[in-house]
């Protein structure tokens, strides 16, 4: 089967005292004659993984040879696209109509021992106050759950010699100079602060652009090992908005943690 691989890197400044630079290092696709989801090291198709669509409200399963269908022809804005099997690291990628042009082939990642899936469904947050020329809007079919998310779970313990980090696995939706920079947001007078995201109530990171695998350090002082702990992700405001609060509309999937 010919397979190309494509990469996608991106790397964002971020300025708190906890903080750390966030990068994404993407195996978005590869192409090949049929679409197909497969094992990221061995090349072997992994088979009865659920692929969905959330906002479309499509699911389906791979087949014993990892193939599965897809009606692309309703796709006309980026939209993520899911894939989960038990013993795999949740995955998630961006797509749209042109990267489903021809058949995709996903490559998911078996998970380790230290790996903690803190939620995998995928959330709107905002306040449903949106632009048609917002990033993604046209995408956007849930409604917005309020300005914030917060989860609690339990880390049992942290590797000495390794680092965790937090993984965001798609983004879609934020409005902000750099996402309007790099042409994600066709909104020209106007454009949102950073959506922020806490660890344990410290300040970790700010989501500056859109899209996927996005990893933040988690720094080990802030960890409770054999205890609860908590993500909290808040959505950006509106800049240029002083007569109320106008919170930025995006939608993520994907929240865990792995260590490295």
């Amino acid at each position: 089967m010919r397979v190309l691989l494509i990469y996608f890197v991106f790397f964002i400044t971020i300025t708190p005292s906890f903080s750390a630079a966030i990068n994404g290092n993407v195996e978005k696709s590869g192409y090949g004659d049929y679409n197909q989801v497969i094992d990221s090291k061995s090349g072997n198709p992994v088979s009865n993984a659920d692929v969905t669509l959330p906002s479309k409200g499509y699911r389906t399963k791979t087949d014993d040879n990892g193939k599965f269908n897809l009606d692309s022809k309703k796709i006309t804005a980026p939209t993520i696209m899911s894939v989960e099997k038990d013993g795999y690291k949740p995955f998630s990628v961006t797509v749209d109509k042109q990267s489903l042009s021809k058949p995709i082939v996903l490559g998911i990642e078996k998970s380790s021992p230290h790996d903690i899936v803190i939620d995998k469904d995928m959330y709107h947050l905002g306040d449903d106050n949106f632009s048609e020329n917002s990033a993604n809007a046209s995408d956007f079919l849930m409604k917005a759950i309020g300005p914030f998310f917060t989860k609690s779970f339990r880390i049992k313990s942290v590797p000495q010699n390794q680092d965790m980090f937090l993984i965001i696995g798609s983004v879609i939706g934020l409005d902000t100079q750099m996402a309007r920079d790099l042409g994600q947001s066709k909104v020209r007078t106007a454009y949102s602060s950073p959506a922020e995201v806490f660890f344990n109530g410290s300040k970790i990171a700010d989501l500056k652009v859109n899209g996927d695998n996005q990893q933040i350090k988690i720094p080990k002082s802030l960890i409770k090992p054999s205890s609860n702990n908590q993500v909290t992700i808040k959505a950006g405001r509106n800049l240029f908005q002083a007569a109320y609060i106008d919170y930025d509309d995006f939608e993520f999937m994907n929240l865990y943690i792995e260590a490295n």
